[in-house]
């Protein structure tokens, strides 16, 4: 009996090893190799594997391919210029970008702000304003200068018109006798045929308040034209660094596209190899299949974006189509998404634009032109004084020959004052300050507005960099979180859904920490426009600027209203407290 059960128990454990031995998963022909992130290392562009069945090849968007290797990649530091991202982007050849960059012009960001302030079409605008606000003021002060110009008239009568014209008879001394040059049968007209006049006159202004307002009044339209070229200048220089910031992360998100659907094709072909033999079902691959196919349009969707974004670039920096390259690039960008943090202060910020901000001076040059345009309403009350003088020669009536000339000097004043106008004049003021009033309300606006401007800014630098220190971290996470999943599904502990989704979410969060950095590039220029530190891409200009600009006048501070005056106080001042140290006291 004990020798039945003993041999019973031998059989049965037999046949559970034999069963369990059964139960173990096959090696794979072929597996991924496990990595922490499916970054890639190498510069070179991923060549294609053949003969994959879930590898897409379209006309325009370039190929997908597979990479042969994914090696491990180092972990994410706050600067992307070290990583494996930003030097697999500029290394992307024209199968990775749909179309041809060989032979376009390389542009760094200086070089392309410096670019753009040649060529771009709102400056070149903007300096021709100058221009025509200079000629305003040359025409305007010609009306108070001395007008100098001759004059001429020269007139040639037939002289068949000078005899026989008819006349009267004289019958003294008993018969009729012909008065000279008159009548039938009278002699020839002595007049000479050919007459002219010469005159040299000059006209001076003696008086008139509208016009001498007025010349005053170009000079601040000219001031305006000039903080206008400055804010054009202002504006077009942070348009160009976010275009360029955005050239850079739409090729950098290329790399990211690229790298989840090589992976994707990586773990189809694992899954086409284990159905092969016999370990998945065929469920596996078609998921695979389905999700490898949702990522391709990710992928040509970013190079469309890439693509647009060097063609808005080109435009901003006033670059023509060369029909020469065809649909090839027309430029190239160089440089990095850095993260460099700026610490700031916003109070001291809120001032700084205030007083930089180039807009604010335009508005502050509009509200002192039009108080002369109030006075040049005004003008329409008081009298206008002119006089004009000259020589005149004027030729003798007998003798056509230049001896015989009469020459003289003339001399004119005129004046007018419109004692009753039945209210035009006044009617005139109303208006024009009315739009003074309208004008100091929007430099107020205008004030608020650049504050609201600078917090915004301020605002959304501090957002970008929470989130880039949020996303950094969760990219770590996301990567680890993909080579986790592998390694259990290569282990037959995980399932392929966790690999999938475990991409996806590196996808993710490796798309939002270059957004993440794109935002907080794109909003320190707007920072810098917003408080005027753009000056030391403007020095070109100052040698255009006029002399009034650099002034007092156009001290634009908190303290000062719009049109430059002290503020009165308004009660609801801040309390400020000064150091007793340097004999002051406490308010």
């Amino acid at each position: 009996m004990r020798k039945q059960l003993l041999a019973g128990g031998f059989a049965l454990s037999a046949f559970l090893i034999a069963l369990f031995s059964f139960g173990q998963s096959p090696s794979p022909t072929e597996r991924p190799t496990a990595s922490p992130t499916p970054i890639l290392v190498s510069t070179s562009t991923p060549t294609p594997t053949p003969t994959l069945t879930a590898t897409i090849s379209p006309n325009e968007s370039g190929t997908v391919s597979v990479p042969s290797t994914l090696g491990a990649s180092p972990g994410i530091s706050p600067s992307p210029s070290a990583t494996p991202i930003a030097v697999q982007a500029a290394a992307l050849g024209e199968s990775d970008l749909g179309w041809s960059e060989k032979g376009a012009p390389v542009f760094r960001l200086d070089q392309a702000v410096i670019t753009a302030l040649a060529q771009n079409p709102a400056v070149l605008q903007a300096l021709e304003e100058i221009r025509r606000t200079k000629g305003v003021i040359i025409q305007i002060r010609a009306e108070a200068l001395p007008q100098i110009g001759p004059s001429f008239t020269w007139d040639w009568t037939d002289p068949n018109l000078n005899t026989n014209t008819g006349g009267s008879f004289s019958t003294f001394g008993g018969g009729p006798t012909p008065t000279p040059g008159a009548g039938i049968g009278g002699i020839k007209n002595l007049h000479s045929d050919i007459s002219y006049n010469i005159k040299v006159t000059g006209s001076q202004l003696v008086f008139n308040y509208s016009t001498f307002r007025a010349i005053r009044g170009t000079f601040f339209q000219r001031d305006s034209a000039y903080f206008a070229l400055r804010n054009t200048v202002d504006q077009t220089i942070s348009i160009v660094k976010t275009q360029f910031y955005q050239v850079i992360v739409n090729r950098e998100l290329i790399v990211v596209q690229e790298e989840s659907v090589n992976l994707l094709e990586s773990q189809l072909k694992d899954q086409q190899n284990r159905f092969e033999a016999g370990t998945v079902p065929r469920f596996n691959v078609l998921q695979a299949q389905v999700q490898l196919y949702n990522q391709i349009p990710q992928l040509i969707a970013a190079r469309n974006n890439y693509r647009i974004s060097v063609l808005q670039l080109a435009k901003t920096l006033g670059l023509d189509f060369n029909p020469a390259r065809g649909i090839a690039t027309p430029l190239r960008v160089s440089g990095d998404l850095t993260y460099i943090p700026r610490k700031i202060d916003l109070l001291a910020a809120i001032e700084e634009g205030k007083r930089n901000r180039p807009f604010l001076k335009q508005q502050r040059a509009n509200v002192l032109n039009q108080i002369e345009q109030v006075h040049v309403a005004i003008g329409s009350w008081l009298p206008n004084v002119n006089a004009n003088g000259g020589g005149e020669w004027l030729s003798s009536q007998f003798n056509s020959s230049f001896g015989d000339v009469s020459k003289g000097w003339l001399t004119t004043v005129t004046g007018s004052w419109p004692i009753w106008d039945s209210g035009m004049a006044w009617g005139k003021i109303q208006q024009q300050r009315a739009i003074l009033s309208q004008q100091e309300i929007s430099y107020d606006d205008d004030v608020r507005q650049v504050e609201l401007e600078i917090q915004q800014a301020a605002s959304n630098l501090l957002q970008n960099r929470e989130l880039i220190q949020a996303t950094e971290k969760n990219q770590e996470t996301a990567e680890e979180a993909v080579r986790l999943a592998k390694a259990r599904l290569d282990a037959g502990a995980g399932t392929q859904l966790d690999v999938l989704n475990a991409q996806v979410q590196l996808t993710t969060a490796q798309s939002t920490y270059l957004q993440a950095l794109f935002g907080y590039n794109s909003s320190l220029a707007e920072f810098d426009r917003v408080t005027g530190a753009q000056s030391t891409y403007s020095e070109k200009f100052d040698g255009i600027a006029p002399r009034a600009t650099k002034t007092g006048t156009y001290y634009t501070g908190s303290d000062v209203d719009a049109r430059g005056r002290p503020k009165r106080p308004t009660g609801f001042e801040p309390v400020t407290t000064t150091s007793k140290s340097q004999g002051s006291t406490s308010k």
